[in-house]
C-alpha cells in the first residue's frame, strides 16, 4: 500500500497509527469476524521421544502449578521462596538448578490518594482499590498488594486537570494545536495504545505535573455490561473495580535496573543517581468505575472528543471524553514510595547438550504484581514446570540433548524486564558464543486463542510444530491459530523478556493464548487475574495450558535435538523485503528525498547468501557430512549477531538491532528499520541516511557470517 504525499506532521501521524496497528493486532483480531470454514490440518507424527514428552504433561498438575503461584504475593523483590521452590522442583526433575540473585533499584508503594473538587466545593474522593469478593479467596488475602504505578515518583500535586486520550506524543500535538493548556495541569489519560511509562514521560515532556491512568470499556470489544453481560465473579465482563497496576519506566530507552544500564547490577557496582529513564512525576492508576466521575467533569469544557478527532480518544463510557480543563474544578494527588536496593532471585535450570557451543534458552518471568497472576505470567510459570518434568522422563531414560538447554524463571520482569536483562548482561559473552534461540512464554495462558511473535528463522519450524499439538477443540493448534491470527505472525518489539536477547542478536520467539471477540474479559494486572478467575472464565480444566505446555516442548525439544538447527534463512530475505516495502511507503509519504537503493542491495546479498546457506544444509544431511553440517549450524546460530554490530539507535543505544525494536513512541508494538524509520519521522534526514548506511552494513555483516 502507498499513502498519498502528506506533510511532515501528517507523516508522524500516519507512522504513529502504524505502530499503534501492529500494537493491536491482537485486539483486532479479537473483534474481527472469525471463519466459519474451519480447516482441519492432519495431527503430524510424532517420534517416539516426543510421544514421552507430549503424554507427561498433565492439566491436573499444570492446575497445582497454577494454584501454588497464584496463592501468594511474588512481587518483583519479594518472591525468594518460590524462587527457591522453583528451582527445587526442577531440580527434582533432573535438571541442574539454583538461584542466582541481583541487587536492583525497586520501589514499592506506602500510601496515596486521590480527590476531585469542584467549583462549589463539593469533593469526590474514589476507592482506589479492587473489591474483595466472596467467590474469589484471594481479592480477600491480607497481603495484598495496592494498586500502584512501579517506580513512580513520589509527591503531591493539586492543579486542574485535562484528559490526553491514550497519551502518545501525537495526543498531546494535537492539544497544542487545539489550544488546550498543558502546563502545570494533570493529565487523565487512557490504557492502550504505548507502554504506560511513555504516557507519563510524554505528559512529563509537556510540563504536566501528574498523571491519571483508567481503563476502558472500549478495550473490552462485546464483552460489557453495558451489552448485558454480567461482570466478574457473575460473568465474563469486567468488573468495574479492576485496576491495571504496572511500571512506568521509560521502556523504549532501556530495560533493565535503571540505575546499571548495559552492565548487571550486583551488590557494590556502580551506579546512575538520577535515571533519565524514570519518570519525575508521579502517577497512579484507577479503574473505569473511578475515571467516570472525573471525565464527566470535563463534560462542556474544552473541545469533545468526537471534535479532538483522534484514533484512540473516544472510549465506551458514558462521558463526552472533552479535553478540558474545567475551571476551578482540580484534581488533587498524592502518591509516597519507598525507594529501595534489593535483591531479586532468577531461578536457573541447566541440561548439558552433547554439543557444548551450542544452547537453547527458554524463559518465562515469575513476579506479579499481585498475588494471583493466574494468566500473567503464572501461567507460563505452570507450563515451564510441567516441561521441565517432561523433560525429566527423557532424561530418566538415559536421553541427552545435542544442544544445552537453559531453563530460566525470571524475577522482576513487571518493573522493567529486570531478572532477564542483568542476567543477558552478566552472561553475554558466553550467550554470544553459543546461543542458538530464545523462547519466551509470557502470558501463557488468558483465553482460547494461540498466537506467536518471532524473528524470521524461527516462522516456519514454528508453524511445523503446531501441527503436533492437539488443541482442546479437536483441531490441531495450526488450524486454532491460523484462524485466529490469518497466518500472521507478529514482529517483536519488548514489553517482555525476550527483549535483551534480541538486541544482542540472539534470535526469539513469544507465544501465548489470548482472548476473542466473545470471550471473558482478562483482567490484565489485576486483583483479578486470579487462579478462581482461570478456573472458571479463562481457562477451566486448564487445557489451552496443556496444549500451550505441549507446544512450548516440543518447540524446544526440536531445536535443541535435531542434527540441523530448524531455521529458515530465506525467509529472513522475504521478511526483509516486506519491511522494505513498508520504509518506502513511509518515505514516499513526505516531502523527503531519501535514498535507500544501498539498503535494497544488502537486503538482496542477505538473500542470495540465505539461499545458499540452504543448499548446503541440504548438501550435509544429504551427504552425512558432520563438519559441513556442524559449520551451517553456527552460521545459523551467528548470523543475528551482524544485526545488532553497527551500535545502538540514537538516544537509546540498548536497542541495537538494526531490523526491529520497540517503538520511541509505543514502547511495545515493533518498529521496522527502526534508525531510518523514526529519523524520516522526526524529519531527521541526514540520520536516516547514516542509518540506511549502518542498517545496509548491519545486514551485510549478516550476510557475511553466513558466507564465511
Amino acid at each position: 500500500m502507498v499513502w498519498p504525499r502528506v506533510s511532515k506532521s501528517q507523516a508522524f501521524i500516519i507512522f504513529s497509527l502504524f505502530t499503534w496497528t501492529n500494537a493491536c493486532l491482537h485486539e483486532r483480531r479479537f473483534h474481527s469476524n472469525l471463519a466459519e470454514k474451519r480447516d482441519t490440518t492432519p495431527l503430524s507424527p510424532l517420534s517416539p521421544e516426543e510421544t514421552i514428552l507430549v503424554n507427561s504433561i498433565s492439566n491436573t498438575s499444570i492446575s497445582e502449578w497454577s494454584y501454588y503461584y497464584t496463592h501468594g504475593a511474588h512481587l518483583a523483590g519479594k518472591n525468594l521462596t518460590m524462587a527457591q521452590w522453583t528451582a527445587d522442583l526442577w531440580k527434582e526433575n533432573g535438571w541442574n538448578s539454583s538461584v542466582v540473585s541481583y541487587d536492583v533499584y525497586l520501589n514499592y508503594p506506602v500510601n496515596k490518594s486521590l480527590s476531585l473538587t469542584y467549583t462549589n466545593g463539593t469533593v469526590y474522593r474514589p476507592y482506589l482499590e479492587e473489591a474483595v469478593l466472596s467467590q474469589d479467596e484471594t481479592t480477600s488475602y491480607p497481603n495484598s498488594i495496592p494498586t500502584f504505578h512501579g517506580y513512580s515518583a513520589s509527591g503531591s500535586v493539586d492543579a486542574e486537570f485535562v484528559y490526553v486520550g491514550r497519551g502518545q506524543q501525537v495526543d498531546f500535538d494535537r492539544l497544542v494545536e487545539l489550544g488546550v493548556p498543558l502546563e502545570g495541569k494533570i493529565a487523565v489519560a487512557r490504557y492502550g495504545g504505548p507502554f504506560r511509562g511513555l504516557k507519563v514521560k510524554n505528559a512529563q515532556e509537556n510540563g504536566m505535573i501528574g498523571v491519571v491512568i483508567f481503563t476502558d470499556t472500549a478495550e473490552d470489544g462485546n464483552v460489557t455490561e453495558a451489552n448485558g453481560y454480567a461482570a466478574y465473579p457473575d460473568g465474563p465482563a469486567r468488573n468495574p473495580t479492576a485496576v491495571q497496576r504496572g511500571s512506568v519506566q521509560f521502556l523504549s530507552t532501556y530495560p533493565g535496573d535503571p540505575t546499571t544500564p548495559g552492565y548487571p547490577s550486583k551488590e557494590g557496582s556502580p551506579r546512575v543517581e538520577h535515571p533519565g529513564v524514570l519518570p519525575d512525576i508521579p502517577s497512579i492508576p484507577i479503574s473505569y468505575a473511578n475515571a467516570i466521575p472525573i471525565l464527566a467533569a470535563l463534560d462542556g469544557h474544552g473541545t469533545t472528543g468526537n471534535e479532538v478527532n483522534r484514533t484512540g480518544w473516544v472510549g465506551k463510557l458514558n462521558v463526552s471524553y472533552s479535553t478540558g480543563p474545567a475551571p476551578g474544578t482540580t484534581i488533587s494527588l498524592s502518591n509516597f514510595m519507598e525507594d529501595t536496593y534489593t535483591p531479586i532471585w532468577d531461578a536457573i535450570g541447566v541440561i548439558n547438550g552433547t554439543i557444548a557451543d551450542e544452547t537453547i534458552v527458554i524463559g518465562n518471568h515469575r513476579d506479579a504484581w499481585i498475588v494471583g497472576g493466574a494468566a500473567d505470567p503464572n501461567s507460563g510459570s505452570a507450563i515451564l514446570v510441567e516441561l521441565s518434568k517432561s523433560f525429566g522422563k527423557l532424561l530418566s531414560q538415559g536421553w541427552r540433548p545435542k544442544r544445552n538447554i537453559v531453563i530460566a524463571s525470571w524475577d522482576g520482569e513487571e518493573y522493567g524486564l529486570l531478572g532477564s536483562t542483568e542476567w543477558v548482561e552478566e552472561y553475554v559473552p558466553w550467550l554470544t558464543e553459543t546461543a542458538v534461540s530464545y523462547l519466551n512464554v509470557d502470558v501463557g495462558t488468558s483465553g482460547p486463542w494461540p498466537y506467536i511473535e518471532a524473528t524470521p528463522e524461527l516462522h516456519d519450524i514454528a508453524k511445523e510444530v503446531m501441527k503436533k499439538v492437539l488443541w482442546k477443540d479437536g483441531r490441531t493448534m495450526y488450524d486454532v491459530w491460523a484462524e485466529y491470527t490469518q497466518g500472521s505472525i507478529g514482529v517483536l518489539g519488548s514489553g517482555s523478556d525476550y527483549t535483551s536477547f534480541v538486541h544482542n542478536g540472539i534470535g526469539s520467539i513469544d507465544m501465548g493464548a489470548g482472548s476473542g471477540a466473545t470471550d471473558p474479559i482478562y483482567h490484565y494486572h489485576s486483583n483479578f487475574d486470579s487462579y478462581h478467575w482461570m478456573s472458571t472464565f479463562g481457562d477451566p480444566g486448564f487445557l489451552v495450558h496443556k496444549s500451550m505446555a505441549q507446544y512450548v516442548t516440543l518447540l524446544a525439544y526440536t531445536l535443541a535435538s535435531e542434527d540441523a538447527i530448524q531455521f529458515s534463512l530465506p525467509n529472513w530475505g522475504v521478511e526483509l523485503e516486506k519491511y522494505y516495502e513498508d520504509l518506502l511507503s513511509l518515505v514516499n509519504s513526505t516531502e523527503y528525498d531519501l535514498d535507500t537503493s544501498t539498503l535494497q542491495e544488502s537486503i538482496q546479498g542477505f538473500k542470495t547468501a540465505a539461499a545458499e546457506v540452504d543448499a548446503q544444509e541440504k548438501q550435509a544431511i544429504s551427504s552425512n557430512d558432520s563438519g559441513l553440517l556442524t559449520l551451517v549450524n553456527h552460521k545459523y546460530r551467528d548470523f543475528q549477531r551482524g544485526f545488532v554490530s553497527q551500535g545502538g539507535l540514537p538516544g537509546r543505544e540498548f536497542y541495537r538491532h538494526l531490523i526491529f525494536a520497540p517503538g520511541l513512541d509505543t514502547g511495545y508494538a515493533a518498529t521496522t528499520f527502526p534508525g531510518i524509520t523514526e529519523a524520516v519521522v522526526a524529519g531527521n534526514i541526514s540520520l536516516a541516511a547514516q542509518f540506511v548506511q549502518k542498517t545496509s552494513d548491519a545486514i551485510s555483516v549478516a550476510r557475511d557470517i553466513i558466507r564465511t
